[in-house]
């Protein structure tokens, strides 16, 4: 019995009762939940329902709970049940109907800890989106990895999602990118506000093998070829560098595409039509203040030119239009002046800012060596790239390190504590235990031991301590994989997952839990229904770790 399980029984035994006593059933609640207690000897599970609907249903806490306790008793799977304070209810499962999780688990494989909490929801999930003008930066770092595993999440709740890297091809930012190659090629230093660093000169190179007569053209012309060449060349590697790194997008925007296909002037036309945009000094401008911004924006320049807002406006038109209902843009700490405006401009086109756009903010990161931060990329020259980052620490620990932490908070990386082979590393805890239980279930086949048919499993022998424990983390699951979904926090996966480590190490450390029986000891039924609980281990660890987009080794 999974706790979703017996949240439903306790919701059933609430409605059987007040069927029973004439009381009001349009008072009870869609779902519930349970808790595990803090102190165990409370039980194995804890609801609060008969403290939340007393004073509804005019009945005293203690008497609705004495009633539910009663019907619960009654009901499979539930060994006891008892009245603690106000009104609380602890319960206690008898060991078939706890044990009965290892199997299903089992059984379930990928799929147990998939649910549907956020089903129909179409979802268009933005992050990294760094400009082509360089290599990734240890920020784009950060967005890849927690952006990755949170579209892996949301898929896991029930969404349809789409994901998407917006690519600037469009801009001051690659005109300046252009006049860095070309200086590069002629062996002249970087303009004042270029860009720097030995990636520029290699990009150079290899534009000038591409389109070897470039510098015999006009400084116009052969901008142009640097700007179409050498874009080209970084996205290739930007994206290259992300697929190493395990993030691949469904969708790769490119900004460029907006101008071309007339897509600004589109959104101005539709925003206009909502009554918002209004000229004045020549320019064109929105409204944003009516929408509680903090100075209205300009749309289109006094010379003609179009805004990044006016791109940013129009690109989230173009994902409305291909029926996303919700927006979600990661950006990075230096965003956080971008929610105001964004916010309004939802509005503006008559949207609802709380219900089609959602913006996260990411704090910084670095990357510390004896306890000094690495500022200077051998490459990049002024930051720390992704190649640095998977280069100390490698993909899994990388990106784990980075999932590990709220990304609201700003994190520094010890590339000691990532990349030792210890406990006090987490990534090696969590994978040590995807090694442990796929060593443990070769020592099994080793001496004959097999699960046995799913008929044969006697959950019912699974009475141990530290069994029951693994089995309450193992039911936790699928609630934390919703919950991390639906507040777009992953790491909320990973932290289940070194507790879940701590768990099922207590379990095979324990000498009463053997799963291969001792010398000459006979196979049991015991030994048949830990060995389910091992695999039962391994396939969370499993499914866990691959919405972080991390390896489950069977050997380490």
């Amino acid at each position: 019995m999974t706790p979703a399980d017996l949240a439903a029984t306790v919701l059933t035994a609430a409605r059987a009762i007040f069927v029973t006593r004439g009381l009001d059933v349009s008072l009870l609640p869609e779902t519930t939940t349970v808790e595990r207690p803090r102190n165990p000897e409370h039980g194995d599970y804890a609801s609060t329902m008969a403290m939340q609907l007393a004073k509804k249903a005019g009945v005293a806490p203690r008497e609705l709970a004495g009633a539910l306790a009663d019907e619960l008793s009654s009901r499979p799977g539930i060994k006891s049940v008892e009245i603690a304070g106000p009104g609380f209810l602890n319960i206690r499962l008898d060991a078939a109907a706890a044990g009965v999780l290892a199997r299903d688990v089992v059984l379930a494989g990928q799929a147990y800890g998939r649910t549907d909490r956020l089903a129909g929801q179409r979802i268009n999930l933005e992050f990294v989106s760094a400009n082509p003008t360089g290599p990734v930066h240890i920020g784009g770092v950060r967005w890849a990895a927690v952006g990755d595993a949170l579209s892996r999440l949301l898929r896991a709740a029930g969404a349809d999602v789409g994901t998407e890297y917006y690519f600037n091809d469009a801009g001051s930012q690659i005109d300046r990118f252009a006049r860095s190659l070309y200086a590069a090629a002629k062996g002249e230093p970087a303009p004042e506000d270029g860009y720097g660093g030995a990636y520029i000169a290699e990009i150079a190179t290899a534009v000038l093998a591409a389109a070897p007569d470039a510098l015999k053209l006009g400084e116009d012309e052969a901008l142009e070829v640097f700007r179409v060449e050498g874009v080209k060349l970084m996205f290739a590697e930007i994206r290259a560098s992300l697929d190493e790194f395990g993030v691949h997008f469904d969708t790769y925007f490119n900004e460029k595409d907006l101008h071309d296909r007339g897509e600004l002037q589109e959104a101005l036309d539709r925003l206009r039509e909502q009554g918002h945009v209004f000229d004045a000094d020549g320019a064109t401008w929105l409204r944003t203040t009516d929408f509680g911004d903090d100075k209205d924006r300009v749309l289109r320049k006094s010379d003609g030119e179009w805004t990044y807002f006016a791109a940013d406006c129009a690109y989230y038109l173009d994902k409305r239009k291909r029926d996303f209902d919700r927006v979600v843009i990661m950006l990075g700490a230096d965003h956080h002046g971008y929610i105001g405006r964004m916010k309004a401009m939802v509005a503006c086109f008559g949207d609802d800012p709380e219900s089609n756009l959602e913006i996260l903010i990411g704090q910084l990161v670095s990357l510390v060596r004896d306890g000094e931060p690495l500022r200077m990329s051998k490459r990049a020259g002024t930051v720390v790239t992704l190649e640095d980052f998977v280069e100390a620490l490698g993909v899994d620990a990388a990106r784990y390190a980075l999932a590990r932490y709220s990304s609201d908070s700003p994190i520094d990386i010890d590339i000691e504590l990532w990349t030792t082979a210890s406990r006090e590393n987490p990534v090696y805890k969590v994978q040590y235990v995807a090694a442990r239980t796929a060593g443990a279930n070769r020592q099994a086949a080793a001496a004959g031991l097999t699960r046995g048919e799913a008929a044969d499993f006697r959950p019912e022998l699974l009475t141990n301590e530290k069994e029951n424990d693994l089995l309450k983390a193992l039911g936790e699951y699928p609630a934390v994989v919703g919950g991390a979904a639906e507040l777009r926090e992953p790491h909320r996966v990973a932290r289940y997952l070194e507790e879940l480590a701590g768990a099922y190490h207590r379990f095979y450390d324990e000498p009463g839990c053997r799963i291969v029986p001792k010398g000459d000891e006979p196979i049991t039924d015991a030994n048949r229904a830990r060995l389910w609980l091992n695999d039962a281990t391994r396939t969370v660890i499993a499914n866990g770790l691959a919405l972080l987009g991390v390896s489950a080794p069977e050997k380490m």
